[in-house]
């Protein structure tokens, strides 16, 4: 039995999910030096996952890396399976007897909840949810977010958090041109709000966005940024912290919000910034009418502080609330769950069973492998590592198979409306038309038939 990677016995890969970890994975396997056959299975018609739909639209600079997988992408020996869904078109059995190894990249698009009461009321949403609205993301175009109100309170303190708050408080003229979707250019326009609150369960040492999104705060036309100057009155322990080398960021986001305090502005809206307050409660008569939070002090060591309650208690009222507490993935049928921390199982990236033992050809890469974390970036070496664990296997995964054309028969069979990489092009090309209408650099399908329209045309 000849070695998979070896002349004439390519390596044949299945990944599954085409965000950054996706096409990392498959430019580490490119790169390999192995023969190997790549094909990138994604459920939507449009690649690019986190990249088109999670970052705000008005930061297009952080989208140039979609140049990066076009290139990885137009590489004979990849191919794109668009519109194609694990457990939908194609099953964990079936695409394991076709493939060497299947990488699951999926990413994380659900979201953590609170877990506390009122939390089902309307007007609370996730985070993500408002993201992929504004970003046109299929599942969230129809979402009715309730910007009739004037004050919105935003949990978390992450950069989802931020984005979040930016957007909704950006002058719509500065997003007219950006890819945002229209339905969200068109509610965002007639928007109220003239409060918004960002309320965090830790101090400002401990905030986890970074000083770029933090200062983009205080620039926005109209909104001036207040911070209580007893939240920077940082116990010692904080203030240890952020004498520590690793703790740079912090350091400076702390700068950044007493300047903040020191200069509020003079906007006529305010955004208000909130540190040490855990939301206990959502309350409402029909929707959501406020926000009952407890005041936290921290304790412990530095690097392990925790945040708990001092018995006092904070109200916010609020007529919009938006949970930014954080991602976690979903299930695949199929595979195995880590339902606590919302990720595949896995060492080293080898996916395992409820016994711990690894499942042979199954690897896990971004975010449905380590959580929610780090930047884009991040994931080209957590794919390396993936492919490293993939490639030190490579001897005892079993040869021959199929590959894309056991793949392709399938897919033919249940006449699948596949999308391969021309045919995104072609999406592509048909949203950037869209966008020079309203002198957009692009407007966004948001309906899957729509963009299956626009892909019949290559």
């Amino acid at each position: 039995m000849s070695i998979p990677g070896t002349e004439g016995q390519p390596l044949r890969v299945a990944i599954v999910g085409s965000g950054p970890g996706g096409f990392y994975a498959a430019e580490a396997l490119l790169e390999s030096g192995l023969q190997v056959e790549v094909d990138l299975i994604e459920r939507l018609p449009v690649p690019f996952g986190l990249v088109r739909f999670g970052v705000a639209p008005d930061h297009a600079k952080l989208k140039s890396v979609t140049a990066v997988f076009t290139q990885i992408a137009e590489d004979p020996r990849l191919r794109f399976f668009g519109n194609v869904e694990l457990g939908r078109d194609v099953s964990v059995r079936q695409l394991g007897a076709f493939y060497h190894a299947v990488i699951v990249a999926t990413g994380a698009a659900g979201d953590r909840r609170l877990g506390i009461a009122g939390e089902h009321l309307p007007g609370v949403h996730a985070a993500g949810d408002f993201v992929g609205w504004y970003n046109g993301r299929p599942e969230c175009a129809d979402i009715q977010f309730d910007l009739d109100q004037e004050v919105a309170v935003v949990i978390g303190q992450g950069n989802v958090a931020i984005d979040v708050c930016r957007i909704l408080a950006s002058p719509i003229d500065a997003l007219r041109r950006t890819d945002i979707a229209a339905h969200a250019l068109d509610a965002l326009s007639r928007s109220r709000l003239r409060h918004i609150h960002l309320v965090g369960r830790r101090g400002p040492a401990q905030a986890k966005c970074t000083p770029k999104e933090l200062r983009e705060l205080g620039t926005l036309p109209g909104w001036r940024v207040q911070v209580d100057a007893a939240d920077l009155a940082l116990n010692a322990v904080s203030e240890a912290e952020l004498t520590q080398p690793a703790n740079a960021q912090a350091a400076r986001n702390v700068d950044i919000l007493r300047g903040f305090a020191a200069r509020p502005g003079d906007g006529e809206r305010c955004l208000h910034l909130h540190f040490l307050r855990a939301p206990v409660a959502l309350h409402g008569d029909g929707r959501v009418s406020g926000v009952e939070l407890a005041v936290q002090a921290l304790s412990g060591e530095a690097g392990a502080q925790q945040a708990g309650p001092t018995g006092e208690s904070a109200w916010i009222d609020a007529g919009l609330v938006l949970r930014a507490v954080g991602y976690r993935g979903s299930p695949l049928p199929g595979l195995p769950f880590d339902a606590a921390r919302g990720t595949l199982p896995h060492r080293e990236g080898r996916i395992t069973d409820t016994s711990g033992q690894p499942l042979p050809g199954w690897y896990a890469s971004g975010w449905i492998k380590r959580g929610p974390s780090g930047v884009i970036g991040t994931n080209r070496a957590d794919s390396a590592d993936t492919v490293a664990s993939l490639l030190a296997d490579v001897a005892a995964l079993d040869a021959p198979r199929a590959g894309r054309a056991g793949l392709h028969a399938l897919l033919a069979e249940r006449r699948a409306r596949v999308v391969d990489f021309g045919g995104w092009r072609a999406i592509e090309k048909a949203e950037m038309e869209r966008g020079r209408t309203f002198d957009k650099t692009a407007e966004k399908f948001v309906r899957i038939d729509d963009m299956l329209a626009a892909a019949a045309a290559a």
